[in-house]
């Protein structure tokens, strides 16, 4: 009986040499070369560390794990946060706290819903609008990853990821109200349309707000006066007449 013995080929490919946190910028020391079989290309890889020198890292990755074109950003995009805000996009911060931050379940790729509870100018009642539905969090605190093992922090800042329209609408909510961060499904993308709540639709049995009536009266333009009655004479002048009104 042969042994059916075959020799596996294998390519080098470049990964982390150690765990590697985002937002550094890659150091010969951060990279390895490891095996990996030549019969299972990996899209994306690279085959020399020259090639990934200096550009920052978007993702965290593992000891030996293979480094890919889509962790990386371009060379000058900057580090640290920087590296995270794909081009026409910002990174806007607010404050938080403990229940504003969903109880410190809060994390950099979490995607929330941003809710502001203001008092309208001319309505004594407050009301809670949502502002800006899907939002992805980009950090929570000063971390711009999530907890490995999922443990809740406190936090007094959270960074979002927007717009510049919508960053304008989010600054100016957090200077007239109060901003609640709701967290939702990372697989839910739709957006509704809700109606804002006021305070007194919470309260039972408080009376409606009453509702202004105005009348309109429609002008109708008087009748012409009626022309004054006329007097009708007859004169006789020999055979001649004549009929004369005034």
């Amino acid at each position: 009986m042969r042994a059916n013995a075959s020799v596996q080929r294998t390519t080098q490919i470049v990964a982390a040499a150690k765990d590697l946190p985002a937002g550094i910028a890659l150091t010969p020391e951060d990279v390895t070369m490891v095996d990996w079989p030549a019969t299972v290309p990996l899209p994306g890889s690279f085959s020399k560390t020259d090639q990934v020198l200096g550009r920052p890292l978007i993702y965290g990755l593992g000891a030996k794990e293979p480094l890919m074109e889509r962790d990386l950003a371009v060379p000058g995009s900057g580090l640290g946060l920087a590296v995270k805000i794909p081009p026409g996009m910002r990174a806007t911060s607010v404050r938080s706290n403990e229940i504003v931050g969903v109880a410190g379940f809060l994390y950099p790729g979490s995607h929330v819903d941003v809710l502001g509870t203001f008092i309208v100018p001319g309505n004594p009642n407050a009301i809670t609008q949502t502002i800006l539905q899907n939002v992805e969090v980009l950090t929570a605190g000063q971390q711009i990853e999530p907890d490995p093992q999922g443990k809740p922090q406190t936090v007094n800042v959270v960074t979002v990821l927007l717009n510049s329209q919508d960053s304008q609408k989010l600054l100016l909510a957090s200077t007239q109200g109060t901003i609640q961060f709701v967290l939702r499904s990372g697989a839910d993308e739709a957006k509704t349309t809700p109606t804002p709540t006021r305070l007194d639709q919470l309260v039972s049995g408080a009376p409606a707000k009453p509702v202004k009536v105005v009348k309109v009266v429609k002008k109708v333009a008087p009748p012409p006066p009626t022309p004054p009655p006329a007097y009708v004479m007859e004169v006789i002048q020999g055979e001649d007449r004549s009929v004369q009104k005034f």
